[in-house]
């Protein structure tokens, strides 16, 4: 940019009936991207002007989905509802210069018109009865809508930076209503009003609001405003590309998070649905922020594929440090839904300990709900419960085989990953037995289960007065 360049300002416009969905998230992520990569802001507007659903608590979760994906926006959270007046003053003035009517149709003659329309095949549109006539033959009390005086001939052009030149037929506009006749403004004029008010540069939403843009620009034009640069961005699909719903992964972003996926994961897996940078899968999000601009959007629906999320997660968990991974950990377990020995809080004894299983423990998980899982074997209370493949190992010779390895761990002078291995190996030659042969039951009678990190670490994470306990329990049985 240089230095007389508008500063690139974008917003994200969450209407807060729910939690921050995933196709919203990700709607929210690349205008923060291309406010980011421009050295611009990005903007939050709470679209609350439909009272009946709009909630406090969605607001909310809506701030905190934001938040947990690293979404910082710039000022305050704005209000659409606390700008009524605002939306009122300028629908009045299109009044004043001509630009727009009153009109005091009654529900009973829309109705008719709407039924006329269909008779004749045609879609419902208002007439424009009142376009010409003077406000003063209303009936008496009567409280008009505000409508926009629409062109009948030609077209508008929306410029779109992903679909490109975007034509409207006029003939097919009808003079919608700006203001409802209790005073509040459309959705179509309260955008316009606020994007303008806002110092909007670039609006990037889903290309459902497409034809919104074309309305948009009429509203624009009356008022003599510059349109602001448009990107109407893929919607996301389930895998077989119906339209996404929540058994493909339409869920807010706290469902994501108490599922174990971390931000940054979550943020990269986001910014590959319907934008690319050549064949880059993952991608640091510096290297988003550098590199994200319009050339790299799709025009199709992006497909949501809960499988490559997982897979790339897994890369994140596996390159991540140990102390984010037990402070991520930490952050959802008041979250989780698993079964796990430990609370809803993490203690500094349980901390140490995860922090030192963690190079073992995350490189097989793909979730943070799957380390918590495996780490369970670390909080376990004697007996131990064993899982049924774990069982039979030890019913098949398994708790014999630990009773003979015992006495050699017990005079083990230190207990380390290399004396312990040392140990077993020395105890399987010693009997010809095939590592695997010890090392089976051995991990069965530490941690309940056939499937843990590397036994050895276990055996040191553990440490010496846990796993002898635990290997004796196993002895006997």
């Amino acid at each position: 940019m240089t230095s007389e360049a508008k500063t690139v300002v974008t917003r994200f416009a969450p209407s807060p009936t729910g939690f921050l969905h995933i196709g919203g998230a990700r709607t929210a992520l690349f205008n923060w991207l291309y406010a980011r990569a421009n050295n611009g802001k990005m903007l939050l507007r709470i679209e609350d002007t439909d009272r009946e659903r709009s909630t406090d608590a969605a607001v909310d979760a809506i701030l905190d989905g934001l938040s947990w994906l690293g979404l910082d926006w710039d000022g305050e959270p704005i209000s659409q509802f606390s700008r009524a007046a605002r939306h009122r003053e300028v629908a009045e003035q299109l009044v004043a210069a001509g630009k727009a009517y009153y009109c005091f149709a009654s529900q009973q003659e829309l109705e008719e018109m709407r039924e006329k329309a269909r008779a004749e095949g045609r879609p419902p549109r208002y007439d424009g009865r009142w376009r010409d006539r003077d406000p003063a033959e209303a009936p008496a009390g009567a409280r008009g809508v505000i409508r926009i005086k629409a062109p009948r001939d030609g077209h508008t052009i929306v410029q779109d930076q992903v679909q490109g030149e975007v034509k409207f037929p006029n003939k097919d506009f009808d003079d919608f209503i700006l203001l409802r006749s209790d005073g509040t403004p459309t959705y179509m004029h309260a955008v316009v009003v606020d994007d303008h008010d806002m110092g909007v540069s670039h609006i990037i939403r889903g290309d459902d609001h497409l034809t919104n843009a074309g309305r948009q620009t009429l509203i624009y034009a009356a008022l003599g405003w510059d349109v602001p640069v448009m990107a109407h961005i893929p919607l996301i699909h389930g895998p077989d590309g119906a339209k996404l719903s929540k058994r493909h992964g339409a869920l807010g972003a706290e469902a994501y998070r108490s599922m174990g996926y971390l931000p940054e994961a979550l943020r990269n897996y986001l910014v590959r649905l319907g934008w690319a940078h050549g064949d880059d899968e993952i991608m640091s999000t510096e290297e988003m922020i550098e590199w994200f601009d319009f050339d790299g959007m799709n025009k199709g629906a992006a497909r949501f594929d809960f499988a490559k999320l997982e897979a790339l997660n897994g890369h994140y968990i596996r390159h991540a440090g140990d102390t984010h991974l037990v402070d991520e950990i930490a952050r959802i377990l008041p979250e989780v839904e698993i079964e796990t020995p430990l609370g809803k809080t993490l203690q500094e004894d349980e901390r140490e300990k995860l922090l030192a299983a963690m190079p073992g423990l995350k490189e097989r998980a793909k979730t943070l709900v799957e380390l918590i899982d495996s780490a369970a074997y670390l909080f376990a209370h004697r007996p131990l419960a064993f899982e049924e493949k774990a069982a039979a190992i030890l019913a098949d010779g398994g708790s014999a085989t630990i009773a003979d390895l015992l006495p050699g761990l017990e005079t083990l002078e230190t207990w380390t990953v290399e004396s312990t291995e040392a140990a077993v190996r020395a105890f399987a030659e010693s009997r010809q037995l095939k590592l695997g042969k010890v090392a089976q039951p051995l991990r069965a009678a530490l941690t309940g289960r056939t499937t843990s990190p590397g036994v050895f670490d276990v055996l040191a994470v553990l440490g010496r007065e846990e796993c002898l306990a635990r290997l004796g329990d196993a002895a006997r049985l």
